[in-house]
This record gives C-alpha cells, sequence and structure tokens, in this order.
C-alpha cells in the first residue's frame, strides 16, 4: 500500500473540471501539496458529505498553496454532474479503469450489493518532490477522514 515517505506512484487519467481534461500526477507537482482524496462512489451519502466537507474548506487549502482532487472509479461524465450537483469547485479524477486504485492499494469490495474494486476513503497528501508526506487508508466506508489532521500535514508539507 501507499504510505508515507513513498514516492507517490505517478498516473495519467480524465479529470472532471466541468469540462474533461487530461491529468498526470507528476506534471501537476508544481501544484503541490497535492490533496487526492480518494472516495468509493459518487452520488452515496458519505462520499457526497466528505467531498463537500473539502469543499467547505477550500479556502483553508488555498491559504495553504494546496490543491484538491478527488478521486473514484465514476466516469468523468458522472464526476462533472456529481462536481455541478454538489457546487464542488476542485477537479475529480476519474479512475474508469481501476489503475490508480490498484497502483495505491486501495481497492474494496461491496460484495454483498455486487460491487467490486472500488477506491477505499483515504486520503494521500504528495508534496512538490512527488513523495506521499501523510497517508490515511479506512477500512470502513462509513469513516471519513479528520479533516484538521489532513490540513496539518499540508502545512507541514508546505
Amino acid at each position: 500500500m501507499a504510505t508515507t515517505g513513498d514516492d507517490a506512484p505517478d498516473f495519467t487519467a480524465p479529470l472532471a473540471t466541468g469540462d474533461i481534461e487530461s491529468f498526470t500526477l507528476s506534471d501537476r507537482l508544481d501544484e503541490a501539496p497535492l490533496v487526492l482524496a480518494f472516495f468509493p462512489g459518487a452520488f452515496t451519502s458519505v462520499c457526497t458529505t466528505e467531498m463537500c466537507e473539502f469543499q467547505d474548506r477550500l479556502a483553508a487549502f488555498d491559504d495553504l498553496d494546496a490543491t484538491v482532487y478527488g478521486v473514484s472509479r465514476d466516469s468523468p461524465f458522472t464526476l462533472n454532474e456529481f462536481r455541478a450537483q454538489n457546487d464542488l469547485e476542485f477537479g475529480l479524477i476519474s479512475d474508469y479503469n481501476k489503475e490508480i486504485v490498484d497502483d495505491y492499494d486501495v481497492e474494496m469490495d461491496f460484495a454483498e450489493l455486487g460491487v467490486y474494486g472500488v477506491a477505499k476513503r483515504s486520503v494521500f497528501v504528495v508534496d512538490g518532490d512527488g513523495e506521499i508526506s501523510y497517508a490515511w487508508v479506512s477500512d470502513d466506508p462509513g469513516v471519513e477522514p479528520e479533516y484538521d489532521e489532513v490540513e496539518q500535514a499540508v502545512a507541514d508539507a508546505s
């Protein structure tokens, strides 16, 4: 599993910003610290709450010169609608092919629902050198990250 001190696995994926762009992690290190907030699925209750909480705290991350991105297995089209309906101002990365989930080793299943290979709720802070300076991964999809702890990790990485 990707953890603190590791080089962040690089990836290229679609980025939902209202439009759809290409996002390559290594090309965005000038925006560091980068907050990569993985979530299981758009339009679900805890995921919506989590992404809206990141939106509510966006000014604090901006003050720290950090950039927030959500990451999920949803299509970029779904993520654009999710952004619009929740007034999210940060980009959402589509890991539709499950490559990022695999590289960061944060896969989980909801077998009882027949849903496999979604992202565990997790947060990684990547510094300007491409190193993971903070990692939090939950095995319980109902648990949100400690947002103050994430902000402190960003401050420490700045």
